[in-house]
């Protein structure tokens, strides 16, 4: 069942393409990341899902809603957190989750929900003197105070040191654990990594490519290598006495090989000892996330551009 159903989305600022007829779904109790430089036209498409902006064309429904036409009832159903989340400096996360709760007028154990979220020991502490962390775990707890079906977690771990990430990441495990639908959204592609069950990279308004990470990875990058540190000189011989490819990058002294079979790696090895000469650290390794994300993308728009494209005076909640 899907949570999540976008067919052909579209939406133009004068002649730029911010989103150009993207199609994607996303499951029920998945974490999907959507990923993309700035300028990629991922803030546009969250910010239609969410139904804060009104679509050119195309066929969005979330939850079986159309986030414009039905943004009221939508809103009920769904928790976001906003990159660099802030809130009251005086407003402690127990008293920050019961006026969530009033405006929701809904009832809720604050207790609860600042245990899921790992935050039960600063109940009581002003926002102000939270660290990092502890604010994206407040605007996690705020996220879920209406018992939402789908999160929106925009950039929830940017400029936070590495513990800090973790304990989110933990927290969003802990969410998905519970069956919660979650839209990611990332710079670091190590946490997409980790956390997406599937993710798309976007670039200038399309999907380059949608899968598992390891889907992705296999379709789009080098396949498995070995690499060592030696001379030029290693990277000739190698290559003059075996049938495989080498390549060799003098800024480094790193010789790359790819292996397309097991064996592959037995004669670079049994080459380079033969030849005499100098090599070392000797590793092998696959493409991550984040090597074929920098191969697929192209030059991105200027810091933050698709989002100063259309006035914020046009941007306003579904109806």
């Amino acid at each position: 069942m899907a949570s999540i159903e976008v067919g052909g989305l579209k939406k133009y600022y004068g002649n730029l393409k911010a989103v150009d007829g993207i199609s994607f779904s996303v499951k029920k109790g998945e974490v999907f990341g959507l990923l993309g430089p700035n300028g990629a036209g991922k803030t546009t498409t969250i910010e239609i899902m969410e139904g804060l902006r009104e679509r050119d064309s195309g066929d969005v429904k979330i939850l079986g809603f159309d986030p414009w036409k039905n943004g009221y009832e939508l809103h009920k159903k769904i928790g976001v957190i906003p990159q660099n989340f802030t809130f009251f400096e005086k407003t402690s996360p127990k008293e920050a989750i019961n006026y969530y709760a009033d405006l929701f007028d809904v009832k809720v154990n604050a207790d609860i929900i600042l245990r899921e979220v790992l935050l039960e020991d600063m109940a009581n502490h002003n926002f102000e003197n939270l660290s990092g962390g502890q604010k994206q775990k407040t605007g996690l707890a705020l996220a879920l105070v209406n018992q939402p079906e789908l999160l929106f977690l925009d950039e929830p771990t940017t400029g936070l040191d590495p513990n800090a990430r973790r304990a989110i990441w933990e927290v969003i495990r802990r969410l998905k654990a519970k069956g919660k639908t979650i839209i990611l959204t990332t710079h670091y592609l190590d946490e997409a990594q980790q956390l997406s069950d599937r993710v798309a990279i976007m670039d200038h308004g399309h999907i380059v490519a949608s899968g598992t990470t390891q889907e992705i990875i296999h379709q789009h990058g080098s396949g498995e290598r070995l690499e060592m540190q030696g001379k030029q000189q290693l990277a000739a011989y190698i290559k003059e006495n075996t049938e495989l490819q080498v390549e060799y990058n003098p800024l480094n002294n790193l010789i790359t090989i790819p292996i397309k079979k097991r064996i592959d790696t037995l004669a670079a090895l049994a080459a380079a000892e033969q030849s005499g000469l100098e090599w070392n650290n000797i590793q092998t390794r696959q493409d991550s996330l984040d090597d074929v994300f920098i191969k697929l993308i192209q030059k991105p728009l200027d810091d933050q551009e698709e989002s100063k494209l259309e006035p914020q005076t046009n941007k306003k909640r579904g109806h």
